[in-house]
């Protein structure tokens, strides 16, 4: 029975209690659709370069960016790479707004399958491992970690699932999360794509457990500032069966907190920043636009005028504004022209 080793030291107690006062905070404060869906687009595309980054993807943020606004049909396994992590992130975020989460290895294998494919052999895809795996050091090359027999990675994902299912009403919800991120690392259930599915779960998780500020931020960024410390502080050395139970996760977790302050740090700036904003201060007639795609699904120029007296040239710098600020979308071209929520 699985059953992890951590202290509640004085820096994780104050780590859990500032992610508290600082998500707190947030949801005190009302933000506009603006600001919200400008700070939701930048994570997305923070989260994708980072977790793709750490695992080696040479593709700076700004084509990570360029890659998720125009989807190219034709394109390399690095590119591949940045619109498989997005999906994942799109079909998360689904099951999050729809409250249909079920914590379990089918979730797992599909989250894995949708990171990896087109990228690795399609039987490995969605499967777990049915071979030994090596870790190994990426600068020397040398093996440094021999993860647990093929045959048992099964049940040890499933004793995993049934603690966090136990614990859960028992032990912080940050504390579950930062465990399965490490014991999933450990258990190593994928001949490829156990990192991208460990960050990927582990945001799930925190939004499963109550904590969905985090669709605001990544936390895969912090990670990515210094990789090295990272692989350190998730990854054990050894052979499985030689350290299994000796494995202590509160250094571990120590660093996952850090990492979630941090970053909930640099949100919080970032909506300062934004909300001081001139362009994110929508008039009426913008929320008449919005109001009437929320409740109808789209508005064109027509029925826009028919709800305003504004001129022709003024809706166009209307509907150009909603486009810019990335809140709306125009389909379609001349008469045929509709605009709808991005």
């Amino acid at each position: 029975m699985f059953n992890p080793k951590f202290t509640i030291s004085n820096k994780l107690m104050a780590n859990i209690k500032r992610i508290a006062e600082l998500i707190t905070d947030l949801n005190n404060h009302k933000f506009s659709d603006v600001v919200l869906t400008k700070l939701k687009t930048k994570a997305r595309a923070m989260s994708v370069f980072s977790s793709t980054s750490i695992e080696g993807n040479p593709l700076p943020l700004t084509e990570v960016k360029r890659i998720l606004k125009n989807e190219p049909e034709h394109i390399r396994d690095s590119e591949k790479e940045i619109l498989n992590y997005n999906k994942a992130l799109v079909n998360l975020d689904k099951l999050i707004k729809k409250n249909n989460i079920f914590f379990n290895d089918d979730l797992i294998l599909n989250i894995q399958e949708t990171v990896t494919k087109d990228l690795i052999e399609e039987y490995r895809c969605g499967k777990l491992r049915q071979e030994p795996v090596f870790v190994n050091n990426p600068k020397t090359g040398k093996t440094i970690y021999l993860p647990p027999d093929q045959k048992e990675v099964n049940d040890l994902l499933n004793e995993l699932f049934k603690y966090l299912s136990i614990n859960k009403n028992k032990v912080d919800s940050l504390i579950l999360a930062g465990i399965f991120h490490k014991q999933f690392v450990i258990i190593h259930p994928f001949v490829d794509g156990n990192g991208r599915t460990a960050r990927l779960a582990t945001k799930l998780l925190l939004a499963k457990m109550g904590l969905n500020t985090f669709n605001l931020f990544s936390f895969e960024n912090y990670y990515n500032q210094n990789v090295s410390k990272y692989f350190k502080e998730v990854g054990v050395l050894g052979n499985y069966y030689d350290i299994k139970n000796k494995i202590d996760f509160t250094s571990w977790l120590e660093y996952f907190t850090d990492g979630i302050v941090d970053e909930l740090l640099r949100v919080n700036k970032e909506l300062n920043k934004i909300m001081v904003s001139p362009e994110n201060d929508l008039k009426k007639h913008h929320q008449i636009i919005l109001n009437h795609i929320k409740k109808k699904g789209y508005i064109t120029d027509q029925k826009y005028s028919n709800l305003t007296n504004r001129a022709k040239a003024t809706r166009n710098l209307d509907f150009n504004k909603l486009i810019s600020l990335g809140i709306i979308e125009r389909i379609g071209k001349g008469k045929a022209t509709y605009y709808k929520l991005k």
